[in-house]
Formats: structure tokens, sequence, C-alpha cells
């Protein structure tokens, strides 16, 4: 087997081999190279000690140099060389208490998380597969390297990570693994919020969001996510749904990842596309979140939700929170899941007014948002819905291209303009540039200074 190396990579390896060391790719890169996808890192594993690699080279970082590693910079791309290492005592289920170098490839392979990750490689020696990675590989299996108790223990994230890797590469959790797994969950109770929310963010954006449902079945969510338990017990009975709360939330995040909307936002850099698109997943597993706590089931045998999206967006926020999301999802997630029900008239004016209420950029959102709810609700009822808000999105649309006022920041006047013709700094201020405003969204034609001041004028007599 050859892997394709990148050339910086070889030259490290190269140097670290002429100097009598072993050295290797190892990990993550070697399995992405196996299975034709473009690794992010190039990890590189070695008999040298760490520093015998800063003798070799120009430039270098003491990146982690207590655990053996050091970063070799070249042409301003850092690249991690990491000694062979065995792991002492773990005693927090999340890192050993002193690590000590070895000699020993197999030693360090030994230690790693999961088959499929304990692979190495070189182009002199080729693949090194000490534990049948390669055979997982084309198996689709996720199977921890050895006795499975044991690397959980070592660090309990693997727990979680064991159901990422499924969902990024669509494998099959091995039994015993998943056995252990219920086991040993109770220990990710010792893992931070940010450590769990950096595997739930692959997980939600991988291509099968669905595992979840795995995380749901292993008992992992009740220690990290104990609402979507929530969810996953809850029915919908009712003419517009045939999932539960849960599925139909992680059908709704599926219909995301194929949807093309933001994508047509040609205003949008890709940095901001991948913000949104990261926000509407987290929203579409979260947007009824506040369902098993509204529900009310009425004569006839029909569930209600009523109230469930105000609840939802509290619960929602507490979630967000206690995952150590920044300001900016917590605040955008919440405002989603608490008007995703919204009904406001097909009106030019009606839409203008719920642009002023939810933002230009919350609008667009919520146009995704809508769609993929209504794609995982019973598909007897999307046509008329689908009809609705693709009538909703037209006059959006037409709104924009017509640059419409929506907002203070595009009424014609402003502030200063008013304390011109007289008005103090303070509330009547504020109150008239908001009745403004609500004329203008009602008739945008009045968006002239000349108009709107006269306007203004009148309002203070």
């Amino acid at each position: 087997m050859k892997i394709e190396v990148p050339s910086n990579v070889e030259y490290i390896i190269d140097k670290l081999i002429e100097n009598g060391h072993e050295a290797y790719i190892v990990g993550g890169c070697v399995r992405d190279a196996i299975l034709d996808k473009n690794p992010q890192d190039w990890d590189i594993t070695t008999s040298a000690k760490p520093l015998e690699v800063k003798e070799l080279f120009r430039r270098t970082i003491d990146t982690g140099i207590q655990h053996g590693t050091v970063t070799v910079m070249l042409e301003d791309q850092g690249y991690e060389v990491t000694t062979y290492r065995i792991d002492g005592e773990y005693e927090d289920n999340r890192r050993p208490k002193s690590v000590e170098f070895t000699p020993n490839l197999m030693e360090d392979l030994k230690r790693r998380d999961f088959t499929i990750n304990a692979m190495a490689y070189n182009r002199k020696e080729g693949l090194i597969d000490c534990f049948h990675g390669l055979e997982d590989l084309k198996e689709g299996i996720i199977q921890c390297v050895g006795d499975a108790n044991s690397r959980f223990e070592e660090d309990a994230l693997r727990i979680l990570r064991g159901v990422r890797f499924s969902a990024q590469l669509g494998f099959k959790i091995e039994d015993n693994t998943k056995k252990a797994i219920k086991e040993k969950v109770n220990l990710l109770k010792n893992i931070s919020a940010e450590r769990i929310r950096v595997e739930l963010d692959k997980l939600l954006t991988s291509d099968n969001p669905n595992k979840l449902t795995d995380a749901y079945n292993l008992g992992i969510t009740n220690i990290i996510l104990p609402e979507f338990d929530q969810m996953m017990e809850t029915k919908q009975n009712n003419l517009h749904h045939i999932y539960n709360v849960g599925i139909h939330s992680l059908k709704s995040v599926e219909y995301i990842q194929k949807s093309n909307l933001l994508e047509n936002e040609m205003e949008l850099t890709v940095s901001e596309k991948e913000k949104y698109f990261h926000i509407l997943r987290w929203c579409m597993l979260l947007h009824d979140v506040g369902k098993p706590f509204t529900k009310s089931t009425s004569e006839d045998g029909y569930d209600h939700f009523h109230g469930h999206p105000e609840k939802g967006a509290v619960i929602g926020k507490e979630i967000l929170q206690r995952l150590k999301f920044d300001n900016f999802t917590i605040d955008t997630v919440t405002k989603l899941i608490k008007w995703h029900d919204d009904d406001f008239l097909l009106t030019p004016v009606g839409v203008r007014k719920q642009m002023n209420k939810m933002g230009i950029e919350i609008m667009m959102l919520y146009f995704e948002m809508k769609k993929a709810d209504i794609m995982s609700q019973n598909p007897d009822t999307h046509k008329e819905k689908l009809e609705r808000l693709e009538m909703a999105y037209k006059l959006y649309q037409e709104i924009l291209r017509k640059d419409e006022c929506v907002n203070l920041k595009t009424l014609a006047v402003d502030g200063s303009d008013l304390i011109g013709i007289g008005y103090k700094p303070g509330i009547e201020l504020g109150n008239t540039l908001n009745s403004l405003l609500s004329k203008v969204i009602e008739e945008p034609s009045l968006n002239e200074k000349i108009i709107l001041l006269d306007l203004a004028k009148d309002i203070k007599k």
C-alpha cells in the first residue's frame, strides 16, 4: 500500500530516519488517506526524543514537550512530531499523570483509542498495522485497541468519540466496544463541557447526525444531553407528525445537510456560510426541545404542544450555555427556536414587519429552518406548507431587491436629524423614530428624509 504524503512531511520523516531514528505518519491522517479523504493534519510519531527532534530542525515550537510533542515549522506550516510514549496512570478519566518515552512503536500504538486510529506508515516500510485497523476500515467497524474498558477509563471522552467517528465514517460500533460504553458511560460526567461540545459539533455536522440515536441507545445522551432523551420519549400523535420529537428533530438536521439555500446567498463569505449552517444544525436539533414540557392530549386523542417555542427557547439557551457556546450562537439559536413557529401575514407589509422583528439575517435563517422543519413532518402535509413558505420567501427576496426599509438602520433619518428640528435626546426622540419606522414599514415610499422630517414635526406638535 502506498500513501501520498506531502513533501514537507516526507522531508521530516526522512531527516529523522537519516539520523538513526524511526519515524512514521500516524493516526487519523493514515486512516483518512486510506479512505481517500483529505487529512486535515499530518501527525508524525518517532523514536527520537523531543530534544533530539529539536536538534535536527532549525525552527521548532515546544507545543507539548512534556508529553513528547514538538512542532516543526517548515514554510510557516507547523507539523507535530511526537515521541513514542507509554502513558502513566490515569486518575481523572482525561489524561495520564505522567508519560514515559519508549523506543518501541508498538507500545505507542497500543495506547491509542480505536484500531482505525492506531496505524502508522512511511514509504520505506509501508503500513504498520498491529491491531487490524485496515481490516476494520474495510469492514466499517469502530472498535477499541485492546481492552475497551481500559481505553474508556483512560479517557472517557472516547465514549462519545466512538459515536462521532461512527457518524463521520458511516461505520458500526463493534459489540464489545458497545458493551464497554454502556458500562463506563457515567465516566463522561468527568469530562468538561467544552470537550463534549466539540464532539457533539462534529457529530451533528457529519453526514450521519442520526447517529445521535446510537448515543441515546447507549446511554450517552442521558449524561451529556438528557433533554434529548425526553425528546426521544415524547410521541406526537397528530396530523402533522409521523415521528417522535427526537427523530423529527434529527430528520430536520439531516435536511439542513442537504439544503443549498444559504449556498445561494452570494453576499455571504465561506466562513459565514459555515457559521450559519453550524447554527442551523443546533437550531434544528433543539427547535422542539420544549415539546416534552408542553404536551397535552385533547379528548379526540390528538397531542398538542402549545407554547413550546417559548419554552424551548428557554431550555435551548440553558443547554447552549451549559455546553459553553459563544454568545452569538446562543443568541441566534435561541431567537430561531422562539420564532420558528411564527405565523405572519403573507403580504409585503406582513413580511416587512417580521423582518423588523427578527432581523434580516435571522429571517434568512428562518426560511432554512422552516423548510427543514416542514420536510421532517408528515409528507401528506408538505404541499400547502411549502407553498406558503415559498410565497413568504419570494416576498422577502423582493423586499431585499427593492432595498426597502425594515429597521432603524435603513431609516432615512436618525437621531441627529430629529435633534436638528428641535428634538432633545431621550425617550421622545426614540419613540418618534420608532413611530416613523412603523409608518415606513407600512408604506416604503415614505422613506424620504424630507417626508419623514415633516412627519416628525407633526408628531412633535
